[in-house]
C-alpha cells in the first residue's frame, strides 16, 4: 500500500485531497486574474512573480506560505481572501548565492500590508537573519491596509524591528 492508497475502512480520499491541493496552488500562482495582470502591465509594471523571476537564477525560487490568506473581517474583506495576501515570499539564488526575497503584489489590495502579509514578511526576514543571507525587498505597495487598522500598523513595527536587528545596531 502506498501513502496515497486508502486503508480499508478509511473515510479519507488522499488522492482527492492531493488533487485539490494542486488546484489551490494553481489558483494561487495564477493570482487575481488576467485583467489585474493586464492593468499592471499597462502601467509599465511587472507582477511580483515576474520581478522575482528576473532577479533570481532560473528555477531557483522556493516560495514560502503561498497559501496564506488574511483573517480580517469588516469592510467586505471576509468576502475577499486571495492566496498570498498580496506578497510573494521565498528564497532562491543570485549567481549561485542564496538570497531571501519578498515582493509586494500590487494586483492584490494594491500590495497594501495587512496582518497576514506582514507575518509572511516577518518569517522570511527571520529566515534570512538565521541563515546570514541577504534579503531583497521588491516594494510595490500602497502602504498599510487601513481596513485592518492597528494590526496592519503593527506589521510595520515588526519589519522595522527586524531591520534594526539585521543591521547589527540595536
Amino acid at each position: 500500500m502506498t501513502v496515497l492508497d486508502e486503508a480499508p475502512g478509511e473515510p479519507t480520499d488522499a488522492r482527492g485531497r492531493v488533487a485539490e491541493l494542486h488546484e489551490i496552488r494553481a489558483r494561487a500562482l495564477a493570482g487575481p486574474g488576467e485583467r489585474a495582470t493586464e492593468a499592471q502591465h499597462a502601467k509599465g509594471k511587472l507582477t511580483a512573480r515576474e520581478r522575482i523571476e528576473l532577479l533570481l537564477d532560473p528555477g531557483s525560487f522556493r516560495e514560502v506560505e503561498q497559501l496564506r490568506r488574511h483573517r480580517a473581517t469588516g469592510f467586505g474583506l471576509e468576502a475577499k481572501k486571495p492566496y498570498t495576501d498580496g506578497v510573494v515570499t521565498g528564497w532562491g539564488t543570485v549567481e549561485g548565492r542564496t538570497v531571501f526575497v519578498y515582493a509586494h503584489d500590487f494586483r492584490i489590495f494594491g500590495g497594501a500590508l495587512g496582518e497576514a502579509h506582514a507575518t509572511k514578511i516577518h518569517k522570511i526576514m527571520d529566515m534570512a537573519i538565521a541563515a546570514g543571507a541577504p534579503l531583497v525587498s521588491l516594494n510595490d505597495g500602497a502602504g498599510a491596509r487601513i481596513q485592518e487598522g492597528v494590526s496592519a500598523l503593527a506589521g510595520y513595527g515588526g519589519i522595522f524591528q527586524r531591520n534594526t536587528r539585521a543591521s547589527g545596531v540595536i
